[in-house]
């Protein structure tokens, strides 16, 4: 089982046992906090309380500082930092691949940092699927949009009918993919299953150990989205055997709108040529030759495309600075217990709405899914509030309270703005209509 399933399923957690959260046991709660000290790191919106971390994460002085340092370099070095910067910047994708690895429970050279999330599920979809494998895909219906565009790009790069060979699981309830529906689609016309680590509307999180198992049992490959988890929930994708899997890096590791993304690829599949090739993929030792023959590297490398940005890297080179500092496990103890902590107030609270995230710990991503008709107009009404939320169709707000600087009076005062919008229904002369997708 991955490992960001083993955590103790939580019970409400952090609710007073005599009664109803109260305003006091929050208080008491951050006192006890570990990582309460993060927060003064990051440049929290005055006024606001901020719950869209899995949107996108808030800036820290360490990115700033990373940044900084990144320009001084271009500045002072020009042309030399590719190779006297400190940290030069030649090698910059693999370094921070190196640093990220522990996050996702790889080895360093199965990971890297470059291109986009898309651009990287081009590239691995279209590297890895292979029609005499399996024809057909798997993926679900509650997919982040961009997935299923990527894939069924690949396929009709491949020559084939994406209606014919994209085998969605459909959901049972709108709101969560059942496994062993995941398990039950995958058999021997299947080459390769793609999933979302958590399911970006729900919260809900998959095992990525039992669907991998699943996927090898019928000879087909494994790979992940794992947008909505990296930077909250530990992993372990070597020890598991996933073959691949891409993320980003502006939600929970706040390295800001538009950071480079990451990827990984298992080192059984080292050496293989990527279906988009690029000067940047290749080996490092003869790069500068420029020889007209491509030789991949022989790590996760092979997969960067282009010259990496690095005024687009450095800020989280000093995010990573942050997510070490606290520790993966610590962060994950912490997500887990805010999101109880809201749970329970939305229970207690919130009667017209409906928690549309699974409520055991082992099932559960970062952010909750707090359901009600008017979630449109009630998400703009909070924004006005000073709570900064999104809202995702039809019925959805989701609500983000990121452990690295969201503390759980925070939680406590957006559920009494929350009860408030909803108790004076101060939302109806908001607009009825829809919006958001990132």
């Amino acid at each position: 089982m991955d490992d960001s399933r083993d955590a103790d399923d939580a019970d409400g957690g952090n609710a007073a046992a005599d009664g109803p959260p109260t305003r006091a046991d929050a208080r008491e709660l951050d006192r006890g906090d570990p990582l309460a000290d993060l927060r003064e790191r990051f440049f929290v919106p005055e006024g606001e309380a901020y719950m869209d971390g899995n949107s996108l994460g808030l800036c820290s002085a360490d990115a700033v500082a990373a940044l900084d340092r990144a320009v001084e370099q271009w500045k002072t070095l020009a042309v030399r930092g590719w190779t006297d910067a400190d940290p030069e910047w030649f090698s910059y994708g693999e370094r921070l691949g190196d640093r990220l690895a522990p996050l996702v429970g790889a080895d360093g050279e199965e990971v890297v940092v470059g291109n986009s999330t898309t651009v990287n599920i081009h590239a691995l979809v279209g590297t890895f699927y292979d029609p005499d494998r399996g024809e057909k895909i798997v993926v679900n219906g509650l997919d982040f949009p961009t997935d299923h565009y990527a894939i069924r790009a690949q396929l009709r790069r491949a020559g084939k009918d994406p209606d014919d060979c994209l085998r969605v699981v459909e959901s049972r309830d709108g709101r969560t993919i059942e496994e062993d529906d995941i398990v039950a689609a995958v058999d021997d016309d299947v080459g390769m299953v793609f999933m979302p680590s958590v399911l970006y509307r729900s919260g809900q999180l998959l095992d990525i150990e039992r669907i991998t198992e699943a996927a090898h049992d019928a000879g087909a490959l494994a790979g992940f989205d794992l947008a909505h988890s990296v930077g909250v929930v530990p992993h372990s994708l070597s020890e598991h055997g996933a073959d691949f899997a891409v993320w980003c890096h502006y939600k929970y590791l706040n390295a800001g709108p538009g950071a480079l993304a990451g990827l990984y690829v298992d080192e059984r599949h080292f050496g293989v040529t990527p279906t988009l090739a690029g000067w940047w993929g290749h080996e490092k030792e003869t790069q500068f030759e420029m020889r007209r023959t491509y030789t991949p590297a022989d790590a996760a490398g092979a997969f960067q495309i282009g010259t990496p940005p690095i005024l687009s890297a450095a800020p989280l080179d000093g995010a990573l600075d942050v997510t070490e500092d606290a520790g993966i496990d610590a962060l994950r103890e912490k997500s887990l217990a805010l999101t109880d902590f809201f749970i329970s107030l939305v229970d207690d609270r919130l009667p017209d709405c409906e928690v549309g995230t699974p409520r055991e710990a082992s099932r559960r991503g970062g952010h909750v899914a707090v359901e009600h008709p008017e979630a449109y107009r009630v998400t703009e009404a909070l924004k006005d509030r000073g709570v900064v939320v999104d809202f995702r169709p039809p019925n959805v707000v989701r609500v983000c309270p990121s452990p690295y600087y969201v503390g759980f009076e925070d939680v406590y005062e957006v559920v009494d703005r929350f009860a408030a919008v909803l108790a004076d229904e101060g939302y109806e002369r908001y607009e009825a209509r829809g919006g958001g997708v990132t």
